[in-house]
């Protein structure tokens, strides 16, 4: 008998109750899932759970203290940390523009960490 993953699903407002069934890790069946994104996102999650990240780092000379960032992309779940390590200490300096890379490449990923507001110098 294979492997069953139960999983809430997060495509949509409707939070499907899903569950995938495995054999040797291979997808056999999903089920319980209302619309396409479900059944995406629950093939997605089970081979390759990825997440957006979300920050901020601290602003010198700005007119606020700190900018919100977060990765440009998804990255893969288990590198979460290591991107988040990648973010210790470090600091901008006004003016930052929204979009603008705080990291490139964040925790070697390829996928950047980027400013999601811009923030003025003082």
């Amino acid at each position: 008998m294979g492997e069953r993953k139960e999983l809430t699903c997060i495509g949509c407002p409707m939070g499907c109750p899903i569950e995938v069934e495995l054999d040797h890790g291979k997808i056999v069946q999903i089920t319980g899932f209302v619309c396409k994104k479900g059944e995406l996102y629950a093939m997605k999650e089970v081979v390759d759970p990825r997440r957006v990240i979300t920050s901020i780092v601290p602003v010198d000379g700005g007119t606020v203290g700190m900018v919100p960032v977060k990765t440009a992309g998804d990255i893969p779940k288990h590198r979460i940390k290591t991107c988040m390590e990648a973010l210790k200490g470090l600091r901008v300096t006004a003016p930052v523009t929204s979009g603008q890379v705080i990291v490139a490449n964040v925790g070697d990923t390829g996928i950047d960490m980027i400013a999601t507001r811009t923030v003025a110098r003082r």
